[in-house]
């Protein structure tokens, strides 16, 4: 077996090169590549090795010997602890700079057809990338040592909870709402569920605000079907909490990771928010897929239609749809929008929203975008513009030979994960030219990146 150059709990110097996709510094020790979070490039910073293998090592930092002029003081109290952002040590500037290089990197690796000849146009920030968060998911559990209920996130990589009563990416009415149902949890002590036992009854509390509308909406994330103190939690929350609309329950039965479960009950009020963007208004039920950045789901949505270059006679697929909201910020413009997505709920928003706006020339259908695309194809119907937007996964391999098959004249790829857009233009750039690619901050202080692909059919 190789030998490990370094050992674990090793102290070492390193000059910090470049930031890697998940915002860790990268460093070399002796030609081995060592990831440390919170080390930023052009750092000259003392690490300790905290994993060691043959080919790379992980460390955390000690100390900075001599900081970057891009560093900034974390305004976040429990940032080091929490997790849930990466970014916030490093000056807005250069997030956005990080962004656009981290697609760089990601084409580097994977190497699509004529990537170096590509048009990397500057990330689009935010005025102010601060409180956007729509929607706060927030783990319980009854602290032990005090006895009290508290809600937050886990830290990355493991099970132990970083309470939260004030998230500077939170939108404050999502913190408010979430701290007085907390504090209702403790004055009637409900069942906590207890992961180790498979005990307990509330797992997670949601709350989602339509940033436009100012609705909110409590969704209880509980064990099984039982509600204990039911009718006086809702009491209350009307009571304190006028703002509120929407009370749901979602079961989530299951010992897994995933938060919700398949059955959502309706407990008070009604049973999806309104939250509105460029003009159309979305109906957003519990489970329904919603940006967590409306401010700059807008500036992405506008983006997705600009690279669509929509004329008057075209037909459009949005294919991974959710509750409708790209397709329906085009509807008003083409001849056809047809979306599909895996979650009937969405489905079933995405046709309410269509009907609410006064659409006609809309279909949407329940399943994958790789089964319905290729069958639409096989009966005929002929997309002048496919715009896609997957999950982190990126497409289908079905799917992608389907877009490859039948190329539509127009395709813009809008993508969450610069590693799987990179492999998939690789196949894509066989048929289609890429025209630019536009990486919008949608999580400021985080490392994620959404970027907006134009390709044409060659």
């Amino acid at each position: 077996m190789a030998e490990t150059i370094v050992k674990t709990g090793q102290t070492v110097p390193l000059k910090i090169k470049r930031l890697g996709i998940n915002g860790e510094g990268i460093g070399y020790f002796k030609r081995l590549i060592i990831f440390v979070p919170y080390a930023l490039p052009k750092e000259e910073v003392l690490v300790k090795i905290t994993k060691a293998t043959p080919r790379y090592a992980e460390a955390e930092l000690v100390k900075v010997k001599k900081p970057s002029s891009q560093r900034v003081v974390a305004p976040c109290p429990v940032y080091y602890e929490c997790g849930g952002c990466q970014l916030q040590h490093l000056a807005y500037h250069a997030q956005l700079d990080f962004k656009k290089d981290l697609l760089l990197q990601a084409l580097e690796k994977f190497k699509p057809a004529g990537f170096r000849h590509f048009s990397l146009l500057p990330t689009i920030g935010m005025e102010d990338p601060w409180r956007y968060r729509n929607k706060a998911q927030f783990q319980l559990r009854k602290n032990k040592k005090t006895n009290q209920i508290e809600a937050g996130l886990y830290q990355a990589n493991s099970h132990n909870l970083v309470p939260l009563t004030d998230c500077l990416v939170q939108e404050p009415r999502t913190q408010k709402v979430m701290n007085t149902v907390v504090r209702l949890l403790n004055k009637y002590d409900l069942p906590i569920y207890d992961e180790r036992t498979n005990s307990g009854i509330f797992r997670t509390i949601m709350v989602r605000v339509g940033i436009q509308t100012g609705e909110l909406q409590v969704v209880f994330i509980t064990r099984s079907q039982k509600f204990p103190q039911k009718n006086a939690l809702i009491r209350e929350i009307n009571e304190r909490l006028p703002e509120v609309v929407s009370i749901m329950q979602n079961v989530q039965p299951q010992k897994t990771s995933l938060v919700m479960g398949d059955e959502t009950i309706h407990l008070w009020g009604k049973e999806a928010i309104e939250e509105r963007i460029n003009e159309v208004t979305f109906d957003l039920s519990p489970r329904a897929f919603f940006q967590l950045n409306p401010e700059q789901t807008k500036v992405l949505y506008q983006e997705g239609i600009k690279a669509l270059a929509i004329e008057k006679d075209d037909t459009v697929v949005d294919a991974y749809c959710g509750v409708g909201t790209i397709g329906l910020s085009v509807a008003k413009y083409a001849k056809e929008v047809r979306g599909m997505d895996i979650v009937p709920q969405a489905i079933d928003d995405a046709k309410k929203n269509a009907t609410r706006l006064g659409y006609d020339n809309t279909r949407y259908e329940v399943g994958t975008a790789e089964e319905l695309l290729p069958k639409w194809l096989e009966e005929g119907f002929q997309p002048d513009g496919i715009i896609v937007d997957p999950p982190r996964t990126g497409l289908d391999a079905k799917l992608v030979q389907a877009l490859l098959k039948h190329p539509a004249r127009k395709l813009v790829y809008i993508s969450c994960n610069v590693s799987t857009l990179a492999r998939d233009l690789v196949e894509l750039t066989s048929c289609y030219q890429v025209d630019y690619l536009q990486s919008v901050d949608m999580f400021p202080q985080t490392a994620r990146c959404e970027v907006v692909v134009k390709l044409t059919k060659k």
